[in-house]
């Protein structure tokens, strides 16, 4: 067998439907459109969504709730999370990343008190809350807030 006899097994593939061809194709005419109505015409058709004048489902279906579009997506991360990293150590958004602590930065990092941390860090984090930076700055460490 060679290259140019290979055929797609028989019956796996149907002809086009080539309309507008003439009457003798059995598709010509009007092109399998029927007579006269809005999908019979050159750019006739409904919109999506439209039920013939029916109360579409996407107004019979009752709405819920709120999306705010402002939202912001911020990453928290507690103190606990941050025994990884060694003693004087820089942790940063990239160090978090590749640690595997956080998948990504979304719209920012806060670090959070939950847990405890016994050596200095220096943390470049966007925010960070009152007891995560008393606890950071007791165990000797530095926080940045960028």
């Amino acid at each position: 067998m060679k290259l140019n006899e290979l055929r797609p097994a028989e019956g796996s593939t149907k002809t086009r439907k080539r309309v507008g061809r003439g009457d003798g194709s059995g598709h010509g005419g009007t092109s399998c459109r029927g007579h006269k109505g809005q999908n019979s015409r050159s750019g006739g058709g409904v919109r999506p969504g439209f039920e013939g004048g029916q109360m579409p489902l996407t107004r019979r279906l009752p709405k819920r709730g709120f999306y705010n579009r402002f939202r912001k997506d911020i990453v928290i991360v507690n103190i606990g999370q941050l025994n990884k990293f060694p003693k004087d150590s820089i942790v940063d958004v990239d160090a978090l990343v590749t640690s595997g602590i956080v998948k990504g930065s979304g719209d920012g990092i806060k670090l959070l008190g939950s847990g405890s941390i016994d050596y200095p860090l220096t943390l470049k984090v966007n925010g960070i809350s009152r007891s995560a930076r008393e606890k950071i700055e007791a165990s000797g460490g530095r926080v940045e807030v960028v």
